[in-house]
């Protein structure tokens, strides 16, 4: 287990996602979890057919309980499906955009940074950009794809941290 947490934490720091911090107040522990992938069917000791899942690797969780309860929530609304469904209908052409690592793809501010420290075996580390398990993270994901995907992409726009940007 010791060397998927290594590897997990070597592929972040040479992504800079993470970094090395010293002890903080926030520090939250690591857990690694089966990644489950597709379902296996196996045959029992009484020769009956049982489904299981496959585990196809370790996924590296940060338990932010503590942090999640001393967390202010944000508001913004998830869209239902039967709305995203409606606005699919009768339409001609279809379009998919994978999010690859969406989380990823949103900066932590550097003053919150220190919040999102985790420890394991081998050192203290924070997120430079958004880790799951946050409690405001599924909204911000949201927030910045409907920003970035529903309205219009020319002109001046806010970003989560209130930063004007101009796009042309």
């Amino acid at each position: 287990m010791r060397e998927e947490v290594m590897k997990k934490i070597l592929k972040l720091l040479s992504l800079g996602i993470i970094y090395s911090i010293p002890d903080r107040e926030w520090v939250s522990p690591v857990h690694m979890v089966p990644k489950k992938s597709g379902i296996q069917v196996i045959t029992n000791d009484r020769n009956e057919l049982v489904p299981t899942t496959l585990v196809t690797g370790w996924r590296m969780c940060i338990d932010y309980r503590k942090l999640n309860a001393a967390t202010r929530k944000d508001h913004f609304p998830l869209p239902f499906i039967d709305q995203m469904l409606e606005r699919l209908a009768r339409k001609q052409y279809f379009c998919f955009l994978d999010g690859y690592s969406g989380y990823f793809q949103i900066y932590v501010d550097p003053e919150d940074q220190a919040k999102t420290t985790f420890t394991c075996p081998f050192g203290t580390y924070a997120y430079k950009r958004m880790p799951f398990g946050l409690c405001n993270a599924p909204w911000h994901f949201s927030k910045m794809r409907d920003e970035h995907f529903f309205r219009p992409s020319r002109g001046v726009h806010r970003d989560l941290h209130g930063r004007l940007h101009r796009i042309w």
